[in-house]
């Protein structure tokens, strides 16, 4: 069971089998069936999630009642509200699975033990948030420099396995079309 996610750790840096050991003893392993939400908006976010199976949404609703999806987890991804979690304060975001989902999962305490034996640890995390800032800045020029055609073709680049995982309302919402408007790219790229 730990084996994934072991080898997600040492690809940012060599840990001692001590190390992943006591790594593993600290996650708690859950299942989710789909449609279950992990957090909702105003909940404190008490986990930190890597993702064993199954594919999570991570969406806002927005002053019109619309949901804007952020972001897609998939296996060998983490998901958490960073801020909520790290803050320890009401999350502004919903997190739900969309298939079953096996995860393990720090809280804060399991965390904070984690990180003041095996400092080393700290780097693993630090590289994920700086991933996530890096794919952040990317995904915001793309939204305000490219088309629909060059957006819809890029999610499709960059996660291919998403579209047969989730339905394409939730794919325009993350794009920020209406489903309609990428039912209408994705007509225009069938014809070419």
């Amino acid at each position: 069971m730990f084996e994934k996610i072991n080898n997600y750790a040492l690809r940012c840096m060599m840990f001692t089998p001590e190390d992943l050991a006591y790594f593993d003893s600290l996650l708690q392993f859950k299942k989710f069936p789909k449609k279950s939400f992990l957090l909702q908006e105003g909940e404190i976010c008490q986990f930190e999630a890597y993702i064993l199976k199954g594919c999570i949404r991570t969406y806002h609703i927005d002053n019109s009642g619309a949901e804007v999806t952020l972001q897609f987890a998939v296996e060998d991804w983490w998901v958490s509200d960073i801020t909520s979690f790290q803050n320890q304060t009401p999350g502004l975001v919903y997190i739900e699975t969309l298939e079953d989902c096996e995860l393990l999962m720090l809280t804060p305490e399991t965390k904070e033990k984690l990180l003041s034996k095996v400092p080393g640890f700290e780097r693993m995390f630090r590289l994920m948030v700086q991933r996530n800032l890096a794919q952040l800045q990317e995904r915001l020029f793309r939204t305000i420099s490219t088309t629909a055609v060059e957006k819809y073709l890029d999610f499709l680049n960059r996660y291919p396995a998403i579209p047969q995982r989730v339905a394409q309302h939730y794919i325009a919402s993350y794009l920020g079309f209406s489903p309609e408007f990428l039912s209408k790219v994705r007509k225009k790229l069938s014809e070419k």
